[in-house]
């Protein structure tokens, strides 16, 4: 029995969740501000093989405290979909802007589950709920906050509006806005 291509590719859609099973009740509108966060079409080479994470953590410790910013630290690889997602997300709209103000970006590759492991701990996250895993470093090292329930898991299916929340909430405060 041979089965319609077209078949085939919507069968898939509904079980990547790119489109709903129910008629006339698609996914939330991408490209808007609300909307999901987009998907990526070619992925890059977010972890390399050959990166000193605990090299780049250091670094961008010291730029942070330099430049009254956070250390937004991603725990991913290369394979993983969502991490290259929430990557994308982090780079432009209104989450792009934030993270530029406020934030520095380190990848912290995990290759196969089994790389970093000891930053993994250091850091209070957990891979056992999926990655991408998200941790928040203050200008000093101190955890901020830890993914530790795969909330970053599914990035593919976050609306926009909540990453963007999620950095408002955890942005450093600058000194105007401390005084308001």
């Amino acid at each position: 029995m041979k089965c319609h291509p077209g078949l085939l590719a919507g069968m898939f859609m509904i079980a990547t969740g790119c489109i709903s099973p129910t008629l006339g009740q698609g996914p939330p509108a991408r490209g808007e501000a609300g909307g999901v966060l987009e998907p990526v079409i070619s992925k890059t080479d977010l972890y390399p093989a050959n990166a000193d994470a605990k090299k780049e953590i250091a670094e961008a410790l010291k730029l942070a405290v330099a430049d009254k910013k956070r250390v937004l630290l991603v725990f991913g690889g290369n394979w993983c979909y969502d991490c290259h997602v929430l990557d994308r997300a982090l780079h432009e709209g209104a989450a792009g802007k934030i993270m530029n103000q406020r934030f520095l970006l380190v990848h912290v590759d995990i290759a196969e589950g089994d790389k970093n492991l000891d930053l993994v701990k250091l850091y209070q996250t957990t891979l056992d709920k999926g990655v991408p895993a998200v941790v928040i470093l203050g200008g000093d090292g101190e955890v901020l906050y830890s993914s530790t329930e795969g909330e970053f898991e599914a990035a593919r299916r976050m609306m926009k509006k909540d990453l963007v929340a999620f950095l408002n909430h955890w942005k450093q405060k600058s000194i105007q806005d401390r005084e308001r």
